[in-house]
C-alpha cells in the first residue's frame, strides 16, 4: 500500500470562515468547495507527512497545523497586514526553522514556518 495523501481537517459549522485565512492571508488555492467542505492548499507538489508530538519544541504548545511557506517575511506581513495575532515567534530554532504561531479562525494553532 502507498499513501498518496494526508489532510488535515478542521471541524466547523461555517466552512466560509477558512477563505479569508487559508486563501487571502496564507496564499492557499482553494482545490475544492462542495458547501459542507472547503479544501485549501497548492496546486504544486507538496510532501505528505504526519507528525505526533508531545510538545511543540521549545516549550510551545503543540500547534494543530504546520505550514511550509516559501518566505516568512511576507507570511508574517500579510498575518499583521490582516491584523491577527502573533501568538509566538518569529524565531530561529535550533533544528533549523524559523517560525511563528498564530490562531485561525477556528482557534486552531498553527505554525507557519520556513527551513533554515
Amino acid at each position: 500500500m502507498k499513501v498518496k495523501r494526508i489532510v488535515a481537517n478542521v471541524e466547523t459549522q461555517d466552512v466560509t470562515k477558512a477563505r479569508y485565512f487559508y486563501e487571502e492571508v496564507l496564499g492557499l488555492d482553494q482545490l475544492m468547495d462542495l458547501g459542507f467542505i472547503a479544501t485549501y492548499g497548492s496546486h504544486e507538489k507538496m510532501d505528505i507527512q504526519i507528525s505526533f508530538l508531545s510538545e511543540g519544541g521549545s516549550g510551545t504548545q503543540v500547534p494543530d497545523l504546520s505550514i511550509e511557506v516559501e518566505d516568512l517575511d511576507e507570511a508574517l506581513a500579510r498575518v499583521k497586514e490582516a491584523g491577527i495575532p502573533i501568538e509566538y515567534g518569529p524565531v530561529n530554532e535550533p533544528w533549523g526553522v524559523r517560525r511563528f504561531y498564530v490562531r485561525d479562525p477556528f482557534g486552531k494553532l498553527v505554525n507557519i514556518l520556513i527551513h533554515l
